[in-house]
């Protein structure tokens, strides 16, 4: 139902064409509309931060250039919203708080403290961990409550010094809820505080808690949220960032006004993976036939129906979005970076050990020499695409289309 939604929605944004009083009111700034997505995958976050440091440091405007100065719309689930947020909330100088290099020092810090691992091994831990479906979330998210909240103070998200998406998904209504910068300017119970969109979206179940918050409006009126993990609703945020896109070209508030929804020629996509463990094959159908309840939930150590849940979320909206690059002649201008071969620790969501965090920084780093690479529909993996070089090749690419579109819109 999802997919098919999806794509009579696309279907129906091609056909859009503007009116002549449109155009006319109108000014065009750009050339290119540029996006940005970051999924989720808790501590794997590492991995995506790691390739924009590199890309930051790749951007042509000197030690100033930060991500957010080149990006229309930056979306991220869970982690990824987490990063979203680091990359565009502002200072007190009204610019970037953190540089992409500083997000891998914060996750370094921090992850240990977020998800503390002094008692893994113990018989206490061991069994928390076995019966947490039933005892509660693994973690208790206080510290990771307290940190972004200190982090981020009052700034809400109309603040933020780019267009950002971050999803969530409630709960109590059982719906994706979808905070943008744009939607909280005309929607006052949208415009929550960046802190509490973070903590939601990334309150992944059975790992940390599920949180509430209110917004008011000028008259006092509420409006409550009951949120747990964007990844529940997308995973990978791309397809998500490109259709809020085409919503605002329809009503007219894109500044490219002179580009149609869904022109793919007209758009530069990078969608930033945080990892998968498909060729570790963790599951098989023999095995999880006798599972029960529990054993989906939890299963040696692993989360079988969050590992299913967000890696085929991710696939979908990489193929769909693929194939639609692809369709239209563009696929150089969708650019998906990521790696589906990681094994043991560095597949998990919360093994925030030293060696481990350490290991993440390495695979993001090695992910730049890998090759180009799209996902097989039939297996699911990712192969090598013949002639586009490595990823770090593809990243410098984008870095100098991203900088000469912004001295367009400068000049």
């Amino acid at each position: 139902m999802q997919t098919t939604t999806v794509f009579i929605a696309i279907c129906l944004l091609t056909t859009f064409q503007f009116s002549q009083t449109q155009m006319a009111a109108a000014l065009t700034k750009g050339k290119m509309v540029r996006v940005l997505s970051i999924d989720g995958g808790g501590i794997r976050g590492i991995i995506p931060v790691t390739l924009l440091a590199h890309l930051e440091l790749k951007l042509q405007d000197g030690p100033s250039a930060r991500i957010a100065d080149y990006f229309d719309v930056i979306a991220g689930t869970s982690t990824g919203g987490l990063v979203t947020t680091m990359l565009t909330a502002p200072n007190k100088d009204n610019r970037p708080m953190y540089t992409a290099n500083d997000i891998n020092r914060f996750y370094l810090e921090q992850a240990p403290k977020i998800f503390p691992q002094s008692s893994r091994n113990s018989f206490m831990d061991r069994a928390s961990s076995l019966f947490g479906a039933v005892t509660g979330p693994k973690y208790d998210g206080k510290y990771l409550r307290l940190l972004i909240k200190q982090l981020l103070g009052d700034i809400t998200i109309n603040q933020t010094l780019t267009d950002v998406i971050i999803p969530t998904f409630d709960i109590k209504h059982l719906q994706p809820i979808i905070f943008s910068t744009n939607d909280a300017k005309v929607n006052v119970f949208k415009n929550a505080l960046l802190s509490d969109i973070c903590i939601s979206t990334s309150a992944a179940p059975t790992f940390l808690p599920a949180y509430y918050f209110e917004t008011k409006d000028v008259d006092g009126k509420t409006r409550s949220f009951d949120l747990v993990d964007g990844g529940v609703a997308a995973n990978n945020p791309t397809l998500m960032a490109i259709s809020h896109i085409s919503k605002e070209i329809l009503m007219g508030n894109f500044q490219f006004v002179d580009i149609e929804p869904m022109d793919s020629k007209r758009m530069l996509v990078l969608s930033l993976g945080t990892g998968a463990a498909k060729q570790e094959e963790k599951y098989s159908a023999a095995k999880a036939s006798k599972w029960g309840l529990l054993n989906w939930v939890y299963d040696n150590g692993a989360t079988p129906l969050l590992d299913i849940y967000s890696d085929a979320s991710s696939d979908m909206v990489d193929i769909h979005v693929s194939t639609l690059f692809q369709a239209l002649h563009s696929e150089k201008n969708y650019l998906r970076i990521q790696d589906d071969t990681l094994t043991g620790n560095a597949s998990s969501l919360d093994i925030a050990t030293n060696e481990n965090l350490q290991r993440l920084l390495h695979i993001g780093k090695k992910l730049l020499e890998k090759p180009v690479s799209r996902v097989n529909i039939e297996t699911g993996r990712f192969v090598p695409v013949e002639g586009e070089g490595t990823n770090e090749v593809a990243l410098n690419r984008f870095a100098k289309l991203l900088s000469d579109e912004r001295k367009h819109r400068q000049n």
